[in-house]
């Protein structure tokens, strides 16, 4: 780290998607007010995450990534935060199984609040208003007041993450996470699918291996990894006055950590070496992503993981590819060579959503189930051939059965995109997509893992 680092250390460079707050005494009053709170995560979390993460660079374990495009305090429930928590311990259950490996699973949730616009204002009728920037900015609402960015945000933020953290660690601690619970909700959905029969092989077998522990004496009561279950937080570090706001030093290292969230990330429209956000980023010490899109090119990456990561130290850094499903053949290869050569010690996850967002006839933004997958399938076809590990996965995704993303076995055709349409932002997959897609890479990395080659089953 660089010995003149400090948490403040970004404002002295171009800042990117940070909004104009008007009343800037009110916003120095809402930052002070948060250095003072309590840290929502601790550094021995963090570590604790590095560590597992680092068993991924290694080709030890697998990561699931995954939740909301981005929170919203109107839709702020217990209800939502069950239901996204039991999907992603679904998904990561099917994964285990198929990879023979542990899945290191790390929510997009409790901070995900802020995101990134492609313009700083936004023309409906002739009114031209700030863009919507996430609740922790801004509103929804198309009208002067709503829009204009308000510091007090930052806390009622601050607020709900702290409630979600409080509700994810009695989740994954009190007995909801039992692999036996976990495993009846998946065969409830083996039941209730279209591809049902193409799943039953996969389940049957996790109810014999339950089965088979148990009569060694490996039961919920006997062991506690089977009731319990490690799952850590995440989100893009954009909102940079809330980032530095609860950045705090360890009492046992001496050093910084980023207590917002147990890993954050660079997003791809603010991965400027010489920017604000790579600057705040590499002060802190907790395990760091960034996002790899199509017009980053090798030698940039190779500055930027020197830059983030100048130790190599595996499980620090996490390059999350978002390519597009068209181009990840042509684009990816380059990358990961360079990173190869330059021996560079990192996580390699894919984010099959952000490339491949369209507009339907009827208006609404979607993602075609089909893309996602094909990515999916890029994404690993072209690690075998590269010999690198296709070490995870990223997923904007819900527990609630919305109508976002079209496709899928439950097929979400463009006519019903507006029966359940509720994102604040990007669409979903739904929680029936998101466990359909984690069976369908469980089939891919079972292939793999026999030796098998590449397999995914075609979606339809």
């Amino acid at each position: 780290m660089n010995a003149k680092w400090a948490p403040d250390s970004w404002r002295t460079r171009p800042v990117s998607q940070v909004p104009d707050y008007p009343d800037a005494a009110k916003l120095n009053s809402v930052e002070e007010r948060l250095k003072s709170y309590p840290p929502l995560v601790f550094a021995g979390e963090a570590r604790r995450l590095q560590e597992a993460l680092g068993n991924v660079a290694e080709g030890k374990g697998f990561l699931l990534q995954g939740g909301d495009c981005a929170e919203s305090f109107a839709e702020f429930s217990a209800n939502n935060i069950r239901d996204t928590f039991r999907v992603l311990l679904q998904m990561a259950v099917v994964l285990t199984f198929g990879a023979a490996l542990p899945v290191v699973k790390v929510g997009r949730i409790a901070g995900q609040f802020a995101k990134p616009r492609s313009a700083p204002t936004e023309t409906i009728g002739g009114v031209e208003l700030p863009s919507y920037r996430g609740d922790i900015v801004n509103g929804m609402e198309f009208n002067a007041e709503a829009r204009t960015p308000d510091p007090e945000r930052l806390v009622q933020s601050y607020n709900q993450a702290a409630a979600t953290l409080n509700l994810l660690r009695a989740f994954a601690q009190g007995g909801f996470a039992d692999l036996h619970k976990v495993h009846r909700w998946n065969l409830e959905f083996v039941a209730d699918s279209p591809l049902g029969h193409r799943y039953q092989e996969l389940a049957e077998r996790l109810s014999e291996t339950l089965e088979f522990m148990a009569a060694c004496g490996l039961t919920s009561q006997t062991v506690p990894q089977i009731r319990e279950t490690e799952f850590y937080t995440s989100h893009e570090a954009l909102l940079l006055h809330y980032e530095q706001a609860l950045t705090r030093v360890d009492s046992l290292t001496g050093k910084w950590y980023g207590c917002s969230a147990h890993m954050l990330w660079i997003g791809d429209r603010t991965r400027n070496l010489d920017g604000a956000h790579v600057e705040y980023m590499k002060g802190i010490q907790n395990p760091i992503g960034l996002k790899c899109g199509p017009t980053l090119e090798p030698d940039d990456l190779l500055r930027l993981i020197d830059a983030l990561n100048p130790q190599n130290t595996p499980g620090r850094l996490t390059l999350i590819a978002r390519m597009g499903h068209e181009r990840v053949e042509a684009k990816l290869p380059a990358l990961l060579r360079a990173v190869k050569r330059h021996g560079a010690k990192v996580v390699w996850s894919c984010d099959p959503m952000h490339g491949n967002t369209i507009k339907s006839a009827s208006g609404y933004k979607t993602r075609p189930f089909d893309r996602i997958l094909s990515e999916v399938k890029s994404f690993f076809a072209v690690h075998r051939a590269e010999g690198t590990h296709a070490g995870g996965v990223h997923f904007e995704m819900t527990g609630q059965d919305v109508t976002e993303c079209i496709g899928g076995a439950k097929a979400v055709t463009e006519d019903s995109l507006a029966d359940r349409y509720h994102t604040h932002c990007d669409p979903r997959l739904n929680a029936s997509q998101s466990l359909e897609l984690a069976f369908l890479i469980a089939e891919q990395l079972k292939a793999e893992r026999n030796g098998q080659g590449a397999r995914i089953a075609e979606a339809s």
